[in-house]
Parts: structure tokens; C-alpha cells; sequence
């Protein structure tokens, strides 16, 4: 392989046109791909004309296998066009198929939108990289969007935090609890995840020796910790969510079958756009419901989302701390003020109605 840079980004884009059959590259096509791919890796001083470009070429077949050629192949009169005598081949072993590049253009496209989100350069590199690497660009037109909240705070940690996690690097962290209450840990990072716009923390807290996870907004403080590494035997963080709404697991809680009927019109959306993948139809002709998971406050506010429309059937310690809350919020709203008279004056004083559901 060649050892300089700006050569190994043509070789690069090179072999992944010789191993694509379902385009024909002539001499010109191939020159102006990789000039494309070098313009945007390192500007207008990278790029090459069309003799270095037929050096490749000899240096490319050099590194062949035996029953493996670079084939110049005529078509459309004194034109022709170059590929390996075999689909998919290519001299980089651990490439990704033509088929695999092709989807890749999605993720790109994704984490393109997080262009700009502070992190020290790190996204910016991958994408950069991933794009240069694969020949593959997110489309230049804005077709897709993707939640994020750019004033969110802790962002400008996410970097480091991901760093840390990959290199096994425990945490020092100053962090302020939703309550006002301010904690330190030792956290052996594992697992980072975003929900609701905002991102999450997962690890092992060293003094409470189980998982934790922090909002990246709460962060006051982070830096690492010289603390030996403790890996993750435990969690299988791709299954570790399968039971919750939300970023919140309970410990020590059991699965509940929680049912919930629905008014006509909003019970379409709720079977088209299910809670949970567990949600199951009870009855259509009533409007029913079942989910099968940990109880969170994640899953309260998403089912509070839904307003008039949603009621509370199953189970019934459920039901009433849901009819309470509801309660509380209907005596904001029935407060009333009615006229008094002090010392011969006319005035005004709250009274609050009682609800009773």
C-alpha cells in the first residue's frame, strides 16, 4: 500500500470504481473522481493529471493477485472503461461491499447533521474520514432532518466522554442532581446514548457499584481519573432498554401490563406509532391497549402527552396515582377568586374548589 496520504486517497477511490460493475469508468471519469475526492480532502493543490493518474494504474495491477486483473475493457468506439475481472473485489481486505458503501450514504447523511455541535473537531474527523475513506457523500441537498438541540448544554463533554468510554478511561464528575443536589462520582464509562434531545451517561458508579446514568446537562465538572479501568461483563447495553420508555432502568422492579384505552381518532396514531414495542391491540371495538414494561417517569410523561384522550385501566395503583396527578393539575386550573369584604372594604381572595374524580 502506498505510503503516502494523498496517494493512498486515490488508491482508495480507484479501487472502489474498479470493483463497482454497475458504472463504467473511462480514463477521464476516473480522473475526475478521485480529483473530486482530493479537492475536498486537501483543496486544489492535491490534485493530479492524467499521467500520475496512469502510474496508479500500473501501481494498482502490481499489487494484484495472481487470477485477479485490471481490465481495460472497449465500448462506444475508440473509448474504454477499467475493472477488476472479479465484482467486489479489492486490495483493501476489510472494505465494504459496493451494496454496503451504498447504505452507508445514509449514516453519513445523519451524522453530517451534527456538523457544527461543539466537539474539539472529533465528529468532523470521523465524517471527514468515513467520506473520504468510503467515496461516499451525504447528499448535498438538505432532504432529511434529525433532532438535535444545538444549545443544549454538556455537548462540548461529549467528545471527551466518548473518548473515554472507547479507551476505557474512568470519569471524574461534578454533577447536579434535576433535585439541586450537587454529587461527585467516579463513573467507569460504558455506554452513551441520546433521548429526547437530550444525551445520556451510562456506567458503573464506583461508590454505589451499579450502573448510573447522567444527563450531560447536569455536568458541572469532568475530567479523568487515574482509577483503574472496571470493564463492562454485565450489561448487554443492545437488549438493555428493550423494557422501558426512556433512558431510566429501575432496579430491583418488576414488568407490568399496563392497559390504556384511547378515544377513537387517537387510538389510529397510537397503533400506527406504537408507545413500545411490546404494545399489543386488546380491543379494537373499545379502543384498548396493552404495554409490558418497567414502570418510569419517561412512560408517565409520554402517556400524560396524550391528554383527554388517553384513560389509566390497568393496574390499579396505577390508575389512582395517575387519577391523583390529574387532580392536583385540575385544581391549578379551578382556582377562582371571589369577593370579600374586610373592614368595610371591598377585596378579593383565592378560594380553591375541591375536585373529586
Amino acid at each position: 500500500m502506498p505510503k503516502n496520504k494523498n496517494a493512498e486517497y486515490r488508491f482508495l477511490v480507484l479501487d472502489r470504481c474498479f470493483s463497482d460493475f454497475h458504472h463504467k469508468y473511462t480514463i477521464e471519469d476516473l480522473l475526475e473522481k478521485v480529483n473530486d475526492k482530493l479537492y475536498d480532502a486537501n483543496g486544489s493543490k492535491s490534485m493530479i493529471m492524467e499521467r500520475q493518474l496512469r502510474v496508479d494504474l500500473n501501481s494498482i495491477r502490481k499489487m494484484l493477485p495472481d487470477g485477479i486483473y485490471l481490465e481495460a475493457i472497449p465500448f462506444d468506439g475508440k473509448k474504454c472503461y477499467y475493472r477488476y475481472s472479479e465484482p467486489n473485489f479489492s486490495i483493501y481486505k476489510n472494505e465494504l461491499s459496493v451494496a454496503e458503501v451504498q447504505n452507508l450514504r445514509s449514516t453519513i447523511e445523519m451524522l453530517g447533521k451534527y456538523r457544527g455541535v461543539p466537539s474539539n473537531g472529533w465528529l468532523e474527523e470521523v465524517i471527514s474520514n468515513l467520506e473520504i475513506r468510503f467515496g461516499v457523500k451525504g447528499n448535498a441537498e438538505n432532504l432529511v432532518s434529525f433532532e438535535q438541540n444545538e444549545r443544549l448544554k454538556g455537548l462540548e463533554y461529549l467528545a471527551m466522554i466518548i473518548d473515554a468510554t472507547i479507551n476505557h478511561q474512568p470519569l471524574e464528575i461534578e454533577y447536579v442532581s434535576a433535585k439541586g443536589n450537587y454529587h461527585k462520582h467516579i463513573l467507569h464509562p460504558y455506554f452513551v446514548k441520546q433521548y429526547n434531545g437530550r444525551w445520556y451517561l451510562f456506567g458503573l458508579d464506583e461508590k454505589e457499584e451499579r450502573i448510573k446514568n447522567l444527563a450531560l446537562d447536569r455536568i458541572q465538572k469532568l475530567n479523568t481519573n487515574e482509577h483503574a479501568f472496571r470493564k463492562n461483563e454485565n450489561i448487554d447495553f443492545n437488549s438493555y432498554f428493550d423494557n422501558v420508555v426512556g433512558v431510566t432502568v429501575p432496579y430491583e422492579a418488576q414488568l407490568e401490563e399496563i392497559q390504556l384505552k384511547f378515544s377513537p381518532h387517537r387510538f389510529k396514531y397510537v397503533t400506527s406509532k406504537p408507545i413500545h414495542k411490546s404494545q399489543k391491540t386488546i380491543s379494537e371495538k373499545d379502543c384498548i391497549i396493552s404495554l409490558n414494561l418497567y414502570h418510569t417517569l419517561e412512560l408517565e410523561q409520554q402517556i400524560f402527552s396524550f391528554g383527554p384522550d388517553v384513560e389509566v385501566l390497568s393496574p390499579t395503583w396505577f390508575r389512582d396515582e395517575f387519577s391523583n396527578k390529574i387532580a392536583d393539575c385540575m385544581k391549578k386550573y379551578f382556582s377562582v377568586q371571589k369577593p370579600c369584604i374586610e373592614d368595610g372594604e371591598l377585596c378579593s381572595r383565592n378560594q380553591t374548589m375541591d375536585v373529586k374524580l
